[in-house]
């Protein structure tokens, strides 16, 4: 499937929003949430898109000075699951952390979303801890990290 990957625009607000409901049950980002992350210089909302659909997203997020990025949420429309869509958006996260310099890539999943844990685990994310009571409706998270091949800053000034 070739598709395109790019930051997320005011113009994605509205299929953003129905693929977070069509996605998640409780903990959803809201249009509001959305349209402060498009313009959050500490954040990369990343959407794969093919022939001007929107098939999915990937949050990330940044703090100043920390080697550590998170992927906040991934979420893939239900008609292009199993295309290799989250692999992508996933491989994408990757790439744009490694560009501002982290090293590391954490992120929580539910401990009953088997889909989700098997891709971590396919791309090489490794289990470090379990969070008692992340999720709004009490359940708890495993905490997935990936080391990330570490890339210098560009000093050439080109």
């Amino acid at each position: 499937m070739s598709l395109l990957y790019r930051l997320a625009t005011l113009a994605d607000l509205p299929p953003l929003v129905t693929l977070e409901e069509g996605t998640f049950n409780e903990d959803r980002l809201s249009a509001r949430s959305f349209r402060h992350l498009i313009a959050a210089p500490s954040a990369d909302l990343v959407v794969a898109e093919k022939e001007g659909e929107l098939l999915g997203y990937a949050l990330l997020l940044f703090r100043q000075g920390s080697g550590v990025a998170r992927l906040y949420s991934l979420a893939v429309s239900a008609q292009a699951r199993g295309q290799g869509v989250g692999r992508g958006l996933l491989e994408e996260g990757e790439r744009r952390s490694a560009a501002r310099n982290c090293s590391r890539l954490r992120l929580e999943v539910r401990l009953d979303n088997a889909v989700a844990i098997a891709l971590y685990e396919r791309q090489g994310y490794r289990r470090f801890a379990r969070t008692a009571g992340f999720y709004e409706d009490g359940s708890d998270a495993w905490r997935y990290e990936k080391t990330l091949g570490h890339r210098e800053p560009d000093r050439s000034g080109a």
